[in-house]
């Protein structure tokens, strides 16, 4: 850091010391403890007392900017010698088992991780072990530090992330030279969209000009509103095109996918929404004034007489103009705002789909009030009618059953529905759902989240966030649904028969896509490995290096059922279903899937709909329990490559598709000659980084038992959970360098987390595709 740099720091340091330690000009420990923001006292404990140099109970100010100088400026042994004095909880000079598990037990609180006592035994062990190199019983300074070697990448950032009170504000200085929406990869990722926004503006200009030219006569207010009624006209219209799902679902299997953004659907119905809005303001303002000049020229009428009566005579219908434009106006206001993502996201989405059915007032009225308003609407108001028509004849008649409930961790309720055999579907589709037991009259939309090539049933996750799916939630947790459910010996027969079919079927469990999955109570454990050499009748050109590779056998399938799992037999209706960007996928080459949260769901199809495709691929050898990939492409699928990423804010959110994503790991078992087809990669955001004083030993332990135990002891998966957040910079970057073909992201989750993720898909120049209905 330069001389001003430091000024800087010692100047925030110091600021922040005042706020804190308040008159006495010392910081006490729980003044210590309040500041620091940390979930367990252990680490602030530790800390100030290492804080503490003089041990007078205090902190004072030389003692904070010492010790903050030591983890901020100091070489890596000191940040070492202050590690290793945290875990060194008597003192001794050594680190023994028993401090070393009270340290990873504060670390797991710290990162809201939890396991078993004998996990964290078994981690506690494996870090030890590891880390003890003459087997002395304790570890030694030097010990620790040859140990810390292996992760080099921690030692350039290790520190106490907790403290970012003490870091002074970071100036952003400014380093792009152009504008993002002026560089190339900006234009080519928006492409479409850009093209259909500038042929709407120059229609948009056309129709305005057109219409102002004919009413010069007038004056220049009404040729305003004229000009504004006619692209009014157009908008109004065009606003229900943008929102006829099934012709749109059905346009998305044709090549004007490749030329209208018709994955942006719903973005352009809420700027065509935004530009009604404004136009109608200017319309109605621009009449305004004109009536305001006809009652001071003419006097015959008073301007409320104009506004809201109909003795004047405007309009051709009984001269119904300006009341049936004022009550439009009011209309137009009232769906804006409740339509904004203030009130659909904040729990009252009943409130904007009420409101939104507004519609069918503001279109019998725009033909009353406008003379020309039908000769626009009459086609796209046809097709309007057909889909809703369609859509409530199909729905009804296709009436179907919740069979099985599952309420998941985080109020997500997992619904298995029974599914017609004419309801045909493609992976990432949604539907819209309807339970009259909860909502006669209330349809939501919802991804599908099973797999096309699972036969009998559809299943939808559901997260509480509003009124409905807090009702859902709750709905299924009463009691007295168990009347609803099977009769109880017939249940009872149907749990004997699955547990006697259990073993007959382990081999088809692994084979075939209905599989575990498709029931919730079949549970297979990976707990045993049986080590096999390679298959002599291998053919020759496949050049695979497996000699002695664990396969995973299955040992046992249990069948569960709890308060939280249940059969029923509740009348649902579903509509749909509708397409997504997601249906692309398998045009790809290289797809990339990310999931926040919840927003798995459309991925959990498509994940499953891949690896159905891949195991037709897939080859047996005859003589032995062997397998291989073919890597061929067919019509059906191009892709070459599939990386995964699943985001979490906490650990119990991954038990949602814990059992989906363990079925797909044992469907790659065996490796293959250009390397996995399907790669995941799991992030727990709560969890503290490497860097973090507080999280390095439990994360070392993680590693090490995780590649002792071949399994991750947070998920039980194979694949490591990783702390914290994605470096997208990094993760693209590793993305790019493997060179498997034309990269395409679909992502499903936050807003804000979408941009940042497409910003960088601009950066490399990959297609970015967001999930996004209504």
């Amino acid at each position: 850091m330069s001389a001003d740099d430091d000024a800087k720091w010692l100047e925030w340091v110091t600021k922040q010391f005042e706020n804190i330690a308040g008159e006495d000009k010392e910081i006490n420990l729980e003044e210590f403890k309040t500041a620091l923001k940390v979930k367990e006292s252990f680490f602030a404990e530790r800390f100030f007392t290492l804080f503490d140099s003089d041990g007078s109970g205090s902190i004072s100010l030389d003692e904070l900017l010492k010790a903050l100088n030591l983890l901020t400026h100091g070489s890596e042994t000191d940040k070492l010698r202050f590690l290793f004095q945290v875990y060194d909880v008597d003192g001794s000079g050594s680190i023994d088992p028993d401090e070393l598990r009270i340290v990873l037990k504060s670390c797991l609180r710290e990162s809201a991780i939890s396991l078993p006592e004998e996990k964290l035994d078994d981690l506690t062990m494996a870090l030890f072990e590891s880390a003890d190199k003459d087997n002395s019983g304790a570890i030694t300074f030097e010990e620790l530090k040859e140990e810390l070697e292996n992760f080099p990448e921690v030692m350039e950032n290790l520190t106490i992330s907790a403290a970012n009170w003490l870091k002074p504000p970071a100036t952003e200085k400014s380093t792009r030279q152009t504008p993002r929406y002026l560089t190339p990869a900006y234009w080519h990722n928006n492409s479409r969209k850009l093209l259909f926004m500038c042929c709407y503006i120059l229609v948009s200009i056309f129709l305005f000009t057109f219409a102002a030219v004919k009413h010069v006569s007038a004056g220049g207010w009404v040729m305003l509103a004229k000009g504004c009624g006619q692209c009014l006209n157009f908008n109004c219209t065009f606003i229900g095109v943008l929102m006829l799902r099934r012709c749109l679902t059905w346009l998305r299997a044709t090549w004007v996918v490749r030329v209208l953004p018709l994955d942006q659907h719903v973005l352009l119905h809420q700027l065509v929404g935004f530009a009604i809005f404004g136009l109608s303001v200017v319309h109605a303002i621009a009449h305004l004034i004109n009536f305001v000049s006809l009652t001071l020229s003419d006097g015959t009428y008073q301007l409320w007489e104009y506004l809201f009566t109909t003795r004047p005579g405007i309009g051709w219908i009984y001269g119904t103009a300006s009341i049936t434009g004022v009550i439009l106006l009011l209309l137009i206001i009232l769906m804006l705002i409740c339509s904004s993502t203030f009130v659909r996201r904040s729990g009252h989405f009943e409130v904007f789909y009420w409101t939104h059915l507004s519609y069918i007032w503001v279109w019998g009225l725009l033909i009353v009030h406008g003379s020309n308003f039908w000769k626009w609407f009459v086609v796209s108001g046809f097709l309007f009618l057909m889909e809703k028509i369609v859509g409530i004849t199909v729905s009804r008649i296709g009436g179907t059953q919740v069979v099985e409930v599952n309420l998941l961790p985080s109020k997500v309720t997992h619904l298995v529905i029974k599914r017609s055999p004419f309801f045909h579907y493609k992976p990432g589709d949604y539907v819209y759902f309807n339970i009259p037991a909860i909502a006669k009259y209330e349809w939501h939309p919802f991804t599908i989240s099973s797999a096309p090539e699972q036969q009998d049933t559809i299943w939808l996750h559901v997260r509480s966030l509003g009124q409905w799916t807090n009702q859902l939630y709750e709905y299924f947790r009463q009691p007295e649904l168990l009347g609803n459910e099977p009769k109880r010996l017939t249940r009872n027969l149907r749990n004997k028969k699955h547990q006697r079919s259990a073993q007959e079927h382990l081999g088809n469990l692994i084979a075939s896509n209905d599989s575990v999955l498709a029931n919730k109570e079949d549970m297979v454990e990976l707990t045993s490995y049986k080590p096999r050499q390679r298959c002599q009748n291998e053919p020759s050109e496949v050049n695979v290096k497996l000699d002695c590779t664990e396969v995973p056998q299955p040992r046992e399938v249990s069948t569960k059922l709890s308060d939280n799992h249940r059969y029923c037999n509740i009348k649902c209706y579903i509509d749909g279903p509708y397409g997504t960007p997601t249906r692309t996928i398998f045009t790809s080459e290289h797809a990339v899937l990310i999931g926040a949260g919840i927003g798995i769901t459309p991925f959990a199809s498509i994940l499953q709909s891949i690896m159905y495709r891949y195991r037709m691929r897939k080859q047996n050898c005859p003589n032995c329990s062997y397998s291989w990939c073919e890597n061929v492409k067919d019509n059906e699928m191009s892709l070459r490559k599939v990386d995964f990423i699943w985001i979490n804010r906490d650990q119990k959110s991954f038990e949602w598709f814990v059992s989906l994503l363990t079925k797909l790991e044992m469907d790659q078992a065996d490796e293959e000659p250009q390397g996995r087809f399907l790669e995941m990669h799991m992030y727990m955001t709560s969890a503290l980084s490497k860097n973090d004083m507080k999280a390095l030993g439990l994360q070392m332990a993680l590693d090490l038992l995780a590649k002792k135990e071949n399994r991750d002891s947070i998920t039980g998966l194979r694949t490591r959970t990783q702390p914290g957040r994605p470096d997208w910079a990094k993760v693209f970057q590793k993305i790019a360098e493997e060179r498997k073909g034309k990269v395409h992201v679909f992502f499903c989750g936050s807003p804000v987390l979408a941009k940042t993720i497409k910003a960088q898909c601009e950066h490399f120049g990959f297609k970015f595709y967001k999930e996004n209905f209504q």
